[in-house]
């Protein structure tokens, strides 16, 4: 069976894989055909059902897992698969056949943990800590991806493993520089990406929830900061959603927390994606 990185300009494909996205379209002479996203363990590739559209389309949907037989291509200076036959492979858990994160998730949770603890602050720690005991949360942080399939850490588990790189960032910036609150920008740093929990639906597709799509991960992650925060100090609460809802606005932030909070998390998301040299 063929791996999504063993493939190889003009040579056949006959392998396993979840199909993360599927639509149908037309060509500009109205010929339909379906672009199809690939994916398994190893990567993701683009595919393209031209022939028998109408037969392969009512064998599969977005999410099954399904065994391709084509061939690779160049399109656009990346490579693509033409699809020539396409069934459902049914003892395949396409959840599996997606991308995951290189480090331990245990070892991730514990480093979450830690963190959550570091917080001195009785209300700001209560808060966090509501969010560190919630299974539905931690489940999230472990199986979503930081800023959906295609954006950066896009694969299950990213939401974890970015969510504790952006804590450490802020953590130790706050050792550095003692003038900033460091509990307020760890709180802040810990629940930045929390709605993302309820804007991404479950893997191999990672589709936005409707919830998700129409208010976002910023807005459903203040409501969610909001409905665990009964007890904290009103100031306190302004000072962490404010930072929070700044964390992809670097003009609208308003204190140094908010300004280290949006530049930690540029950061960490730039490392992990960004090629060197690229402008």
């Amino acid at each position: 069976m063929t791996t999504i990185a063993e493939l190889v300009e003009d040579r056949t494909v006959d392998g396993v894989f979840a199909v993360t996205r599927k639509e149908r379209r037309r060509t500009r002479a109205g010929v339909p055909y379906l672009a199809l996203e690939l994916a398994d363990a190893s990567g993701r590739v683009e595919a393209r059902v031209w022939r028998d559209v109408d037969l392969l389309d009512r064998r599969f949907a977005e999410g099954d897992a399904v065994r391709v037989l084509g061939r690779v291509e160049r399109y656009g200076g990346r490579l693509q698969v033409h699809v020539r036959a396409v069934e459902p492979a049914e003892d395949a858990d396409a959840v599996s056949l997606t991308p995951t994160l290189r480090r331990d998730p245990d070892e991730l949770d514990g480093f979450l943990e830690f963190l959550a603890d570091e917080i001195a602050h009785p209300g700001l720690a209560t808060v966090v800590g509501a969010f560190v005991r919630d299974p539905v949360v931690r489940r999230g942080l472990r199986t979503l991806p930081a800023a959906g399939a295609d954006g950066h850490h896009g694969y299950a588990g990213g939401l974890l493993e970015h969510t504790v790189g952006v804590a450490t960032l802020c953590r130790e910036t706050a050792q550095l520089h003692p003038r900033l609150r460091s509990d307020l920008l760890l709180a802040a740093a810990l629940l930045h990406d929390v709605g993302r929990v309820r804007e991404l639906g479950p893997g191999p597709v990672f589709k936005q929830t409707e919830e998700g799509r129409l208010l976002g991960h910023v807005h459903l992650g203040l409501r969610m900061i909001e409905e665990r925060a009964e007890g904290l100090e009103p100031a306190v609460l302004a000072e962490l959603l404010h930072a929070v809802a700044c964390h992809h606005d670097r003009p609208a932030a308003r204190t140094a927390e908010a300004a280290v909070l949006y530049h930690a998390n540029q950061l960490d998301a730039q490392a992990a994606t960004r090629p060197v040299g690229d402008d």
